[in-house]
């Protein structure tokens, strides 16, 4: 008969290893506990989750008092639209709200209503969706023979109050998209915003150099007859990296046009602006922000005192609602410079540096919104 070695060695050596102590009745007690928590992780994540609404409601309720809603009433009704995003209290069309964004210079710049910072957001009430689409200040306009920056400033001579509508009209004509609200704020207004939110974050994809950048009030500054007037303007310089910005830095990332090589065209531009919207979003979303009743209050006054928009109070918490809740699949693009030309400068365009469509009509471009905002691939 063999004798099994293997089976005494492994024997012997259990017999020699250190037995583990049994554990005591209160560990024994805290791993069935522990393991019943695991079984059911879903119901914590979604605890979490409630949780998280319940603290931006109450903040939305904290900060409303602060504001001094009109009555309690009214201000519980508002709290209601915020939680409960009822759809008949906001305009949309097929499951979307499209709201415009215009930034203007504001007082003090040469030009205080053009709105050289033009994007189009679109809020999906189907998914947590939210889209920022950025669209070129030059876009020429045939009709009023006028660039896309310049509508919301017509608007506003032809009628006072006008400019919303006409900003949104020609907008609706470029995208083929119904836009249902437009908030403008001026430029004073966003670097408020950025400083109260403790300033933003931005990725500088490309190193570039603005020689050129003008400085407000000096636009007619003689500079002591220098014939280059360099005294009227600054020179920036943005180098390659994850770059923290305040206020007035990134509102010149932002509007930097004159910078050397490709970063000094409009699309450029368009795209820097991204990424700013894209920062300010992330950081007004940010926890420390949504969960601070004073920064939210704080950020609520500014934006009073810079804002026009045809928002209802309604509308606008819904909204808030709905950019909170896409806060994880918001995406920020440009209208692709393939779909538009840059036709020479002449008397057709007043000699202006202008964007056209490249088959000079917007079908394509429609076609390419109605692609994103359905988030499908139509090439």
């Amino acid at each position: 008969m063999k004798y099994n070695y293997c089976y005494e060695l492994n024997s012997n050596m259990e017999d020699n290893l250190p037995q583990p102590k049994p554990l005591s009745k209160t560990k024994m007690a805290l791993s069935r506990i522990k393991r019943r928590i695991l079984k059911h992780v879903w119901l914590a994540r979604a605890g979490v989750v409630g949780l998280s609404f319940l603290g931006v409601y109450l903040t939305f309720v904290i900060v409303g008092f602060i504001l001094g809603k009109t009555s309690l009433g009214n201000f519980i009704e508002l709290s209601g639209d915020f939680f409960f995003t009822p759809k008949e209290k906001i305009q949309s069309m097929e499951g979307r709200t499209n709201v415009l964004i215009l930034g203007k210079g504001g007082s003090g710049h040469e030009a205080p209503d053009l709105t050289d910072t033009i994007i189009l957001a679109s809020f999906s009430h189907q998914n947590p969706d939210l889209k920022l689409i950025s669209l070129p200040r030059d876009i020429w306009i045939s009709e009023f023979r006028a660039k896309l920056n310049s509508m919301y400033f017509w608007g506003n001579q032809k009628v006072p109050g006008g400019g919303i509508v006409m900003a949104k009209s020609v907008v609706e004509e470029i995208s083929g998209q119904k836009v249902q609200y437009a908030v403008v704020i001026d430029f004073s207004g966003f670097t408020k915003i950025i400083d109260t939110l403790g300033g933003v974050e931005v990725e500088v994809d490309i190193a570039f150099t603005d020689k050129k950048y003008p400085l407000p009030g000096k636009e007619n500054d003689e500079c002591s007859g220098d014939p280059e007037y360099k005294c009227r303007y600054e020179i920036l310089q943005f180098e390659k990296g994850t770059r923290a910005m305040d206020g007035v830095t990134a509102l010149k990332f932002a509007r930097s046009r004159n910078a050397e090589g490709d970063e000094g065209t409009d699309l450029a531009r368009a795209a820097r602006q991204e990424k700013i919207i894209r920062a300010i979003v992330k950081r007004a979303l940010s926890p420390k922000i949504i969960f601070s009743p004073r920064k939210i209050a704080n950020l609520f006054k500014i934006v009073k005192g810079s804002l026009e928009t045809d928002l209802s109070d309604s509308a606008s918490a819904i909204l808030i609602r709905r950019a909170i809740s896409a806060q994880n699949n918001l995406k920020t693009l440009a209208l692709p410079g393939s779909l538009l030309e840059n036709p020479p400068k002449s008397i057709k365009f007043d000699y202006l540096y202008v964007f056209v469509p490249k088959d000079l009509s917007w079908e394509q471009i429609h076609k390419w919104f109605n692609c994103t905002l359905e988030g499908i691939n139509c090439n």
